[in-house]
């Protein structure tokens, strides 16, 4: 159930949030069966699908950008590890097809009515501290329900109330670069792109623990005096192709999990 699960026809792991297609890597992978080696593939001929995401957000009570930045993330590694997306299961074939595409994310809001609407749909919640995010099987990109499909995009802007604490010394942080400013709907997208990297590169034992312990993580804007280190740590590299908001070939996110890390030499 928790085995290594990465894109099935090997090739780069193709990130994308919204419509945007990005790319990761791992900068010194050269195996072109890995999920993060980086030359183009047939993924773009390959039927595109999404990943939905809906956060909740209601005009009162919005959530703090952190918190949802996290249960969006978490979101992301509570559907990749359902018995639903695995084997056999009834949404396996979904995650499958979207995995060997563009692997894309969209995050859209809901309120009220709205997000009633949305939880009646088959799919999980995730919920944070205050935050509430939906995560949805895959859809093909023309194939929205209806419910989904007039949730807005726009709206998703955040803000912390207070600087979040730093995160624990072995707890698996999500870095957020600090050379780029992101909407808070994109910056949930790209936290949910490193989440899956860090589940991808994960060995099987890890994958469960980390299952068992809850998803705990952190979601983190890096100091910009350590992030190039970060970028060419070795760990897992969210790229994004540029389309909205930021440059092509930007590294937006950085996926550091322990078990990943790489001793000091």
């Amino acid at each position: 159930m928790l085995g290594r699960s990465g894109p099935a026809n090997g090739g780069t792991g193709a990130i994308g949030d919204g419509w945007h297609t990005g790319r990761v890597t791992r900068t010194e992978t050269t195996d072109p069966s890995s999920p993060f080696h980086h030359e183009e593939t047939d993924r773009d001929a390959a039927p595109q699908f999404v990943l939905p995401l809906v956060a909740r957000i209601e005009r009162a009570e919005p959530p703090a950008r952190t918190d949802a930045l996290e249960t969006a993330a978490r979101a992301v590694l509570v559907l990749l590890s359902d018995e639903r997306a695995a084997g056999e299961g009834e949404w396996a074939q979904a995650v499958r097809d979207w995995q060997d595409a563009r692997i894309r994310k969209v995050v859209r809001r809901a309120r009220g009515a709205e997000w009633r609407r949305a939880e009646a749909l088959p799919g999980i919640t995730v919920t944070g501290e205050h935050a509430q995010v939906r995560v949805f099987p895959p859809i093909p990109l023309d194939g929205w329900p209806k419910d989904l499909a007039r949730l807005q995009v726009s709206g998703t802007e955040l803000d912390d109330p207070e600087p979040p604490a730093a995160p624990g010394a072995d707890r698996p942080v999500l870095w957020l670069s600090p050379e780029v400013e992101m909407s808070a709907g994109k910056a949930m997208a790209q936290a949910g792109h490193g989440a899956q990297l860090a589940w991808w590169e994960l060995p099987t034992e890890e994958r469960a623990a980390w299952r068992a312990a809850g998803f705990p993580l952190a979601v983190r804007r890096a100091a910009p005096a350590a992030w190039q280190t970060l970028t060419r740590s070795g760990l897992p590299v969210v790229r994004d192709a540029g389309f909205t908001e930021i440059a092509p070939g930007s590294c937006t996110v950085v996926a550091d999990h322990p078990a990943l890390r790489r001793p000091a030499r």
